[in-house]
């Protein structure tokens, strides 16, 4: 019996793809220095949200939280669209229900990761952990439909 490999990428693999380099580029310290130097519109500007950098001013913590932040988002992008992927029923595997799917699961990990990373910054509260949270689904919510396509493309289980 031979083991074949399958050609096709599935929805995890193609979403957490699309969710890395969603964060590596427009997260970089050059993408947000241009979004935030100028009126650049909605989109632009939020794609910035998960910000990370290697800034030697800036404090260990507040480094540490901003790119915990980054690679947070893209562990949990994994998770959640593993978890909501497989638990699509057979009558429900149709386009719209793939992207709203990944646009969920985006949705939930950029959340998390927000409110996981909220408590290491100074002054770190559950109100404030709240706050960053929502933050983190209000950029999910203008980004998310992206990784909702890349998870179209991929096969689901």
């Amino acid at each position: 019996m031979a083991i074949t490999r399958s050609r096709y990428r599935t929805a995890t693999s193609a979403g957490t793809f699309v969710a890395f380099l969603l964060v590596l580029i427009f997260g970089s310290p050059a993408y947000v220095d241009w979004a935030r130097s100028a009126d650049r519109g909605i989109f632009l500007e939020t794609l910035a949200w998960p910000a990370w950098s290697f800034d030697s001013d800036a404090s260990v913590r507040d480094l540490l939280g901003a790119d915990l932040k980054a690679i947070l988002l893209v562990a949990f992008t994994a998770l959640f669209i593993s978890l909501l992927a497989g638990a699509q029923l057979a009558s429900a595997r149709g386009t719209l229900s793939a992207i709203l799917t990944g646009w969920a699961a985006y949705m939930f990990a950029a959340a998390l990761a927000a409110f996981v990373t909220s408590f290491l910054l100074p002054h770190g509260s559950l109100g404030q952990a709240t706050v960053n949270a929502a933050a983190g689904a209000g950029y999910a919510l203008i980004v998310g439909w992206i990784i909702g396509l890349a998870t179209m493309a991929g096969r689901r289980p």
